[in-house]
């Protein structure tokens, strides 16, 4: 998306009042969703005893965050709103490290982890997920290609770690 584009859109959802503050309130709810259910997801497993799963998806989980965040650190890719100087709807306290959206990246893995647990009921952590996805460009803190690399890489990441591994 083009500055223009971002800053017109960042501007208007600041225009409405009513937006912003649903956008704000989204970005808490559906990211406290993700990350509230996945504890409860590894309590849940470890209640029925069930080990192994609980262990592939801590692992799985876990090793491709670090590869994210370590890949993240290393290219630095700059924010939005770094690079074309406005204020984003949610306030972000970082220059660099967009590339790929951790959050939605977290998102999509988990949403995988669901799936490997529960098909049918992982249907709502990736539409949960998509809409995470969509809020952060929204509000200004990641680019398109952002959280197109982060949901592909949590989807890349949850097949490989557990259903083909």
């Amino acid at each position: 998306m083009k500055k223009e584009n971002y800053i017109k859109m960042v501007n208007n959802i600041k225009e409405n009042k009513r937006l912003e503050k649903a956008l704000i309130f989204a970005n808490s709810f559906l990211t406290g969703l993700v990350y509230i259910s996945f504890p409860i997801l590894l309590f849940a497993l470890a209640y029925n005893k069930k080990y192994s799963q609980l262990i592939r998806i801590v692992l799985v989980c876990g090793i491709s965050f670090i590869v994210v965040s370590i890949f993240r650190y290393f290219y630095n890719a700059k924010r939005p709103y770094t690079m074309y100087n406005y204020e984003p709807i949610v306030f972000r306290n970082k220059e660099g490290q967009s590339m790929p959206s951790r959050h939605v990246f977290s998102a999509f893995v988990i949403a995988c982890a669901f799936a490997y647990i529960n098909p049918k009921f992982s249907i709502i952590y990736f539409v949960v997920a998509t809409l995470i996805a969509i809020h952060r460009v929204l509000v200004g803190v990641h680019f398109i290609k952002d959280v197109v690399a982060g949901a592909l890489i949590g989807i890349i990441s949850g097949i490989i770690g557990f259903f083909i591994i």
